[in-house]
C-alpha cells in the first residue's frame, strides 16, 4: 500500500517569510520558462572527450573530502545577490526516485550540504540515514518550493525504503515544515534575469591581441555563453588555413574594450590587412559596441603625482600567470592606463609590453613577494635568494613606484584555501577546468588546476570574471574539463572505468617532466580499442587486467547461447553410428512422435509419450522401426559429448532431456 500525502496550505502561512525566504509559497512563475531559452547555448567550444560529461561535482567533492566556494563569492555569477537566501536545512519538493509507482511522484527533501550551485539532499523520513542522500543542481529547475505540488495537483509519495514506521505522514511532515525555509517563489525568475546580458552577437569590440600583447585588434562577437564571449577577429590574414582566428573572454574582462578605446587612450591597435577586402565584407552590417556596456575601472586620483616612466614594481607576468616578476613602467597612457614590461625580457620594439590599469591587481608594490613569502622572478644575472630591491634600484638608477598609487585595498572575500571551483585557463581561455584555491594573499588568489603540475598555477584577483562556482558549466551548457586521468564518478556507474584525455595543448613553456597525450596517441589508442572490439572471440589470458570499458554479457544473450549449444549437441549425436544389431528395448522406454521424427526436447518427448498411451494398437505395426530410433534417442547410457570433452563435461542421454 502506497501512502499519498496531500498538504493544504493556509493563506496566512503562505504570506509568512523568514529571513527573506518564503516559507510556503506558490510555484514559480511561468516566466521562469525563459531558462529553457537561455540554457540553449551554442555547443561547447572545445569537446575533447565525451567522457567529460560523466564528471559529477558531488562525487568528486566526496572523493577529495573538499568543499566548494559559495556562489556569493562570485560577484559576476548568476544569483550571487540572492544566494544568502539559500540555506542548509531548507525544505524543497523534488522528484521521488525511490517510489514504486510508475508515474512521476514527488517528495519533500532537506538540503544537507551546499557546494556552489550543487546541493546534497535527503528525503524526509530518513532522519539521520545518509544512505539515500543524492546530489542535485539547485538551478536545474528540478527543485520547487514547498506547496508547489499542492498548487499543481501533483502527488507527494514517501520513499519506499524508509525504515522507520511512520503511521501518519501528514502529521509527520507538518511537524518538519513548521518554521522551515524553502526556495523563494521568484527563484527561477531571478535566475533568468541574472543570466541576461546587454551584449549582442555581431557587436564589434577591441580586444588585446594574444599573439602580440602590446596591441589590440578588432573583433566581432560570434556567440555568448553565460557572459563569456567568443570573439572572431575581423582580420583573418594571420589565421591558419581552413581555421578561424578567435578568442574567448568574459564581457567584464579587462582585455575587452569598446571600439575607439585604443585611439582614445593612446594604445597601439593592429591595422587591418586590407580594409576593402573580404574581411570588410564578412562583417558588413555589424554595429559598434557602446562604452556603456563595459565595466568601468576604478577611478584614479592623480593629485600629488602619478606613475612615471622607469618606475619599478612587481607585476604578474602576462605570459606566465603563475609568476610574479620584477617589472617597470615603460609608458603612461591616458585614463590611468600603463604599459608595463618585465625586466630582463623586454624587446627592443616593446612588443612584449602589456597594458594594465593603475587599479589592476596585477601590478604590486616592491617587496610584496618578500612580505607574503612568494617566490619573485628576478632578471637574468641576479640570484633570487640574494636579490634585494634596494641594491637593484641602485644598480638600475631607478625609483620604486609609490605604494599609494597601487590598489592594495582589501575588504575581504569568502574564499579560503583548498575550496573547489571552476576556473578559466587564461593561457587557453576556451577551457574551463576543475580547480582549487591554493593560496589567498590579500586580494590575490593562486588557482591550481586539479590534476596538473604547479607550473600551471595562475594568480588572479578575487573579483576576476574568469572563476565560477561549482556547477556553472552545467548551468550554462558549457564544457567543463575534468582533471586528466580522473575515473568516472557518475553515481549510477556500472563498474566501467573510463579514461579521460588531457586538455588541449597549452601555449606556454613546458617543463621536461610534463607528459601529455598527443592527438596521434589518442587516435592510436582508439584504433587499438576498435581492434579488440572487432576481434573474434578466443582464449583469454586471465592474468592480464581487463580492458576498459569492460563489457559484461547480458542475461538474454546467455540464454540464447545455451540453447544453441543444446541444438549443436543434438546434431553431434545424430552423426553417431548405430549398432547393426541393437538390443531389444522395452516398449515403455522409447518415445514416439507422429511423422517418425526424433524428439528434440524434453517437452516434446513428454507429449509423445501421452500420445503413445492412446495409440497402443499402432505400436505392434512399427516396433522394428521404432527400436532403432529408441536406441539412438532413449538410451540410458552416459554419452561423452565431443563439444564439452575439453571442459570435462558429459552429456546424458535423451531420456534425461538436457545437457
Amino acid at each position: 500500500m502506497v501512502a499519498v500525502v496531500h498538504i493544504n496550505l493556509s493563506t496566512d502561512r503562505r504570506r509568512k517569510r523568514t529571513s527573506g525566504v518564503t516559507q510556503l509559497g506558490k510555484p514559480p512563475s511561468k516566466k521562469a520558462t525563459v531558462l529553457n531559452k537561455v540554457n540553449k547555448a551554442p555547443p561547447a567550444p572545445i569537446v575533447l572527450d565525451a567522457s567529460a560529461a560523466g564528471f559529477e561535482w558531488g562525487a568528486y567533492l566526496e572523493k577529495e573530502s573538499a568543499l566548494a566556494a559559495s556562489v556569493s563569492c562570485f560577484r559576476h555569477a548568476p544569483l550571487c545577490a540572492q544566494w544568502d537566501d539559500i540555506l542548509m536545512g531548507m525544505k524543497v519538493e523534488v522528484l521521488n526516485t525511490n517510489a514504486v509507482l510508475p508515474s512521476k511522484v514527488y517528495w519533500i527533501a532537506s538540503v544537507i550540504q551546499i557546494a556552489g550551485y550543487k546541493a546534497l539532499l535527503r528525503y524526509e523520513g530518513f532522519e539521520h540515514d545518509s544512505s539515500r542522500d543524492f546530489w542535485c543542481s539547485l538551478v536545474s529547475g528540478e527543485l520547487n518550493p514547498i506547496g508547489c505540488c499542492a498548487m499543481t495537483s501533483k502527488l507527494l509519495v514517501p520513499p519506499q525504503d524508509v525504515k522507520q514506521n511512520i503511521p501518519d505522514w501528514k502529521e509527520y511532515l507538518m511537524k518538519k515544515l513548521v518554521g522551515a525555509n524553502t526556495l523563494p517563489v521568484d527563484f527561477y525568475l531571478k535566475l533568468a534575469e541574472s543570466m541576461r546580458t546587454s551584449f549582442r552577437i555581431g557587436m564589434r569590440v577591441e580586444v588585446v591581441d594574444p599573439k602580440h600583447v602590446s596591441q589590440t585588434r578588432m573583433a566581432a562577437i560570434d556567440s555568448i555563453v553565460g557572459g563569456r564571449l567568443r570573439l572572431v577577429y575581423e582580420d583573418q590574414s594571420d589565421a591558419a588555413v581552413n581555421t578561424i582566428s578567435d578568442f574567448w573572454c568574459h564581457m567584464w574582462s579587462p582585455l575587452l574594450h569598446q571600439i575607439g578605446w585604443s585611439t582614445k587612450v593612446g594604445h597601439a591597435i593592429k591595422a587591418p590587412a586590407n580594409s576593402g577586402g573580404t574581411a570588410a565584407k564578412v562583417w558588413r552590417g555589424n554595429y559598434d559596441s557602446s562604452f556603456l556596456l563595459f565595466k568601468k575601472p576604478r577611478f584614479v586620483y592623480m593629485e600629488g603625482g602619478f606613475f612615471e616612466e622607469g618606475m619599478k614594481l612587481e607585476a604578474i607576468d602576462p605570459l606566465n600567470l603563475g609568476s610574479i616578476c620584477v617589472a617597470a613602467v615603460h609608458k603612461v597612457l591616458l585614463d590611468g592606463y600603463l604599459m608595463v614590461g618585465i625586466d630582463g625580457a623586454v624587446s627592443n620594439n616593446g612588443s612584449d609590453w602589456f597594458c594594465y590599469h593603475a587599479s589592476s591587481h596585477a601590478i604590486l608594490p616592491v617587496d610584496f613577494c618578500k612580505k607574503n613569502n612568494i617566490a619573485l622572478t628576478v632578471p637574468q644575472g641576479y640570484d633570487s635568494q640574494t636579490f634585494t630591491w634596494d641594491k637593484y634600484l641602485k644598480d638600475t638608477e631607478a625609483k620604486a613606484a609609490p605604494t599609494r598609487l597601487l590598489n592594495t585595498d582589501f575588504s575581504g572575500h569568502g574564499f579560503s584555501p583548498n575550496v573547489k571551483l571552476e576556473a578559466v585557463d587564461l593561457m587557453e581561455p576556451g577551457l574551463v577546468c576543475v580547480a582549487t584555491v591554493k593560496r589567498c594573499v590579500g586580494r590575490l588568489l593562486l588557482i591550481h588546476f586539479d590534476g596538473w603540475e604547479d607550473d600551471f598555477d595562475q594568480w588572479i584577483d578575487h573579483q576576476s570574471p574568469d572563476i565560477y562556482p561549482a556547477g556553472w558549466c552545467d548551468l550554462m551548457g558549457y564544457q567543463l574539463q575534468p582533471p586528466p586521468g580522473l575515473v568516472n564518478l557518475m553515481e549510477n556507474q556500472t563498474g566501467q572505468s573510463k579514461k579521460y584525455k588531457t586538455l588541449a595543448h597549452r601555449k606556454r613553456k613546458k617543463k621536461p617532466g610534463k607528459k601529455r597525450l598527443s592527438q596521434d596517441q589518442a587516435e592510436e589508442d582508439a584504433g587499438q580499442q576498435a581492434e579488440v572490439t572487432d576481434a573474434p572471440s578466443g582464449p583469454e589470458d586471465l592474468s592480464l587486467p581487463p580492458r576498459v570499458p569492460l563489457i559484461q554479457p547480458k542475461p538474454e544473450p546467455e540464454e540464447q547461447e545455451i540453447f544453441a549449444v543444446q541444438v549443436k549437441v543434438e546434431e553431434v549425436e545424430m552423426e553417431m553410428e548405430t549398432p547393426t544389431d541393437p538390443p531389444p528395448v522395452p516398449l515403455g522406454v522409447f518415445t514416439r512422435e507422429e511423422g517418425g521424427e526424433k524428439s528434440k526436447s524434453g517437452l516434446q518427448r513428454h507429449h509423445s509419450l501421452e500420445r503413445a498411451a492412446h495409440a497402443k494398437t499402432e505400436r505392434s505395426e512399427t516396433t522394428a522401426g521404432r527400436s532403432e530410433e529408441c536406441e539412438e534417442g532413449a538410451t540410458e547410457e552416459t554419452v561423452p559429448c565431443p563439444r564439452f570433452q575439453r571442459a570435462g563435461h558429459e552429456r546424458r542421454g535423451c531420456r534425461d532431456g538436457g545437457v
